[in-house]
């Protein structure tokens, strides 16, 4: 739960308060902490150094709340950034927010004081704290729960644009804490089945919100041969989920497709052992799509959404494909099958012709597609492929939501390394470039229509330690880009 509060945060009843700290030479400053008690500003002045503070981006100390009702006060260091209400302001706050937070799980309740020079940046404080309050316990309750009870502190209590900034960062962060808990659901759990079950439970009380489902005879009477191919080494068949928002009168209609693979063992082309268990993530992609769609309706934006959920789960068996199958995507597009492990471009090629079907302003896919996209850009940026426009689009849509997404080429000589001899197009091409030959591929399904395909294979699933918002696990990366590029057609 969030609130505002102009009180004097001194006189607070939470458990802790926190506030914003910047380097100064050997000290720190609290930034807009006027109501600090003299016995804490001296402390940070003489002792901070002593103390280890430094007030460097994403760290968070806690100290006694000397002179606070509060027993704690917590600093959150945002380095040297402007804290101005510029989108890179919002995100140095959203980020010093989310790590207070989910450093402080454990405590009922907490203060957070933060500069808000703007409504913009009370959302980005509220989101941030949010987001960073964040815990999956599915299965076992030894962690710390999150902090329950958020009280934002700013002067702008009855600005009603800040009313709405924290209105839509509670939708916000509620769609990404669903993402990251199917992300993180085991793979016994979360199979194509119980995901379209989880697609319908969902949208319930949704308004203007209806859910689809194609099971295995109605995608192969469909012609669906991506997912019916990756699927059919399993005993989980798959599904392909049409979750549609159809508002009463849109000003544009956006399609979102997502690549879930609820567990890609490689199939016949296993994969190492090693890593292996990540690979509950390989359907965060349509994870995110599901919950966009969620968010969209919530907020009542006056856009039409249809997320495609590219459900299959990819196993080895004596049913599963083999290297050098040949499958027919819908639309007729044959594939040839080198390697079991490309398994991602299949499902999302039925996925994006049975979205443009119905011919939508622009299709956007999400997948965490290559482990080259990893090679290239890490484990925190995630890539964008697609038409220029809407390439653009989403590289501006990221930049206002605080997520890293970097423009990559569709280089036209990567399709000569995609030809076969015998179908239309192979699935793989050469080892180098192999982001952008995954693109190439998905291009082909896409014609001359508006398109982008977002590679978030890196961000989706954080495999190190927890920073700012992010907790280990999954992430729920691509949420607040595909959220923020719908609003921008509204």
């Amino acid at each position: 739960m969030i609130s505002l509060t102009s009180k004097n945060p001194a006189q607070l009843a939470v458990d802790a308060v926190v506030v914003a700290v910047r380097p100064r030479g050997n000290a720190v400053d609290a930034v807009d902490a006027a109501w600090l008690p003299k016995e804490l500003v001296q402390l940070l002045a003489r002792d901070a150094a002593r103390l280890g503070i430094t007030g460097a981006v994403d760290e968070v100390r806690r100290l006694p709340g000397t002179g606070l009702k509060a027993s704690t006060l917590v600093l959150t260091g945002v380095g040297d950034a402007e804290l101005d209400g510029s989108a890179a302001g919002r995100e140095a706050l959203r980020r010093a927010a989310g790590a207070a937070t989910r450093e402080v799980a454990g405590l009922e309740s907490v203060a957070v004081a933060l500069p808000t020079p703007d409504a913009s940046s009370v959302g980005a404080v509220a989101e941030g704290a949010l987001l960073g309050a964040y815990a999956f316990s599915r299965y076992h309750s030894l962690h710390d729960a999150p902090v329950a009870r958020v009280e934002l502190v700013t002067d702008r209590t009855r600005d009603k644009a800040a009313g709405e900034a924290v209105a839509r960062a509670e939708v916000v962060a509620a769609a990404v804490h669903a993402t990251r808990d199917l992300v993180n659901t085991a793979p016994n759990d979360l199979y194509p089945a119980v995901f379209a079950d989880e697609a319908k439970a969902a949208v319930k009380g949704v308004k203007g919100v209806k859910v689809t489902v194609l099971d295995e005879k109605a995608l192969a009477a469909g012609g669906y041969g991506g997912l019916v191919g990756v699927g059919q080494g399993s005993a989980r068949p798959p599904r392909l989920v049409r979750v549609a928002y159809s508002p009463a009168k849109p000003r544009a209609t956006v399609a979102l497709v997502g690549k879930g693979i609820t567990f890609d063992s490689g199939g016949i082309s296993i994969k190492p052992a090693a890593g292996m268990e990540a690979m509950k993530s390989d359907m965060a992609g349509a994870a995110a799509v599901l919950h966009t769609v969620v968010a969209a309706a919530r907020l009542g934006l006056p856009v039409a959404v249809t997320g495609w959920l590219c459900l299959a789960e990819n196993m080895p068996s004596g049913t599963a494909q083999r290297p050098s199958d040949v499958i027919t995507i819908r639309g007729g597009t044959t594939v040839e099958v080198l390697n079991t492990d490309a398994e991602g471009r299949l499902v999302m090629a039925d996925g994006l012709v049975a979205a443009l079907e119905e011919k939508p302003d622009v299709v956007l896919d999400i997948a965490t597609l290559t482990g080259a996209q990893v090679v290239a850009l890490g484990h925190r940026v995630s890539a964008v492929m697609g038409t220029d426009e809407a390439r653009d689009r989403v590289v501006a849509a990221a930049g206002e939501s605080g997520e890293l997404f970097w423009p990559m080429p569709l280089p036209d000589e990567l399709r000569a390394g995609l030809k076969s001899k015998i179908a239309d197009i192979a699935n793989i091409g050469e080892r180098w470039g192999g982001m952008l030959s995954a693109g190439v591929f998905l291009r082909e399904f896409v014609g001359d229509s508006p398109w982008a395909h977002l590679d978030i294979a890196g961000p989706a699933f954080n495999e190190k330690s927890a920073h700012d918002y992010t907790p280990v696990g999954g992430t729920g990366v691509g949420v607040r880009t595909l959220l923020a590029l719908v609003e921008s057609y509204a």
